[in-house]
């Protein structure tokens, strides 16, 4: 909930004076049930390289990210800064990991999800897969992300009619997370969390990187060849080892 943040302790550490929180994918999921059984509004924010490139040019992205109630780490950039730095995290957490890990976590426990985001079709293409691939996925609802600012409030409200425990919001950093804090207190769901292109893999529009892809750690330079939009932020990636490299502390 933003203004109620986990307190700095040995579990947050700050890459680049961005928080970042000391966890595994267990102990992420593990919270975010947690968020979702107190039933109150929580924010999470899954933070890679371009993203804190980003918050440090933006001031009111960087608020969110420091009054978020879980910031993970989501690109072995800010695993290798966190190293660099002397506190070593237990292991990427990415959006996309996380995002399967909890529509699983539905179809076994029943929690509510509200699809959010991408082009028109994607998110409802996104569902669809999901309740294939996680039979009994409680998928509550799935709305394309191509609205201007101006009808924050009227897609909020017809989002909480259906009273979604996980929000999923895939428009992109910093947009999706400024969606998410202009619109907590009409959606009320318990847990808000941006997953940026992750709709657009699970519609079967993108296709995620092979395994072995994943483990050279080269899952960012796949995206990329699969949609060079993503070049600007790319570019942010040599920017971010540049500042860390930079950085004194």
């Amino acid at each position: 909930m933003i203004g109620q943040a986990i307190s700095e302790s040995d579990s947050r550490l700050r890459i680049l004076n961005v928080p970042v929180d000391s966890v595994s994918m267990h102990a992420a999921i593990e919270q975010i049930e947690g968020f979702i059984a107190s039933g109150k509004p929580h924010i999470v924010v899954t933070a890679d390289s371009a993203g804190i490139v980003l918050a440090n040019r933006d001031p009111s992205f960087r608020k969110i990210i420091e009054s978020a109630d879980l910031v993970t780490a989501d690109s072995v950039g800010v695993i290798w800064a966190a190293k660099r730095k002397g506190s070593p995290l237990p292991e990427r957490v990415s959006g996309i990991d996380m995002f399967a890990k909890l529509c699983q976590g539905s179809a076994e426990k029943g929690y509510k999800l509200y699809f959010l985001g991408s082009s028109p079709g994607t998110a409802e293409m996104a569902a669809e897969r999901c309740r294939l691939l996680f039979p009994g996925c409680n998928i509550v609802g799935a709305r394309h992300g191509y609205f201007d600012p101006d009808s924050y409030a009227l897609v909020a409200q017809e989002i909480a009619k259906t009273k979604p425990d996980v929000l999923f919001v895939a428009m992109g950093m910093p947009r999706q997370e400024k969606f998410i804090v202009e619109t907590q207190s009409i959606i009320g769901a318990p847990v808000a969390m941006g997953v940026g292109g992750t709709l657009d893999v699970y519609s079967g529009k993108l296709k995620r990187a092979p395994k072995w892809v994943q483990k050279m750690k080269m899952e960012w330079l796949y995206r990329l060849f699969q949609n060079p939009k993503k070049i600007s932020k790319a570019k942010n990636l040599p920017i971010f080892f540049g500042m860390v490299l930079r950085a004194r502390d």
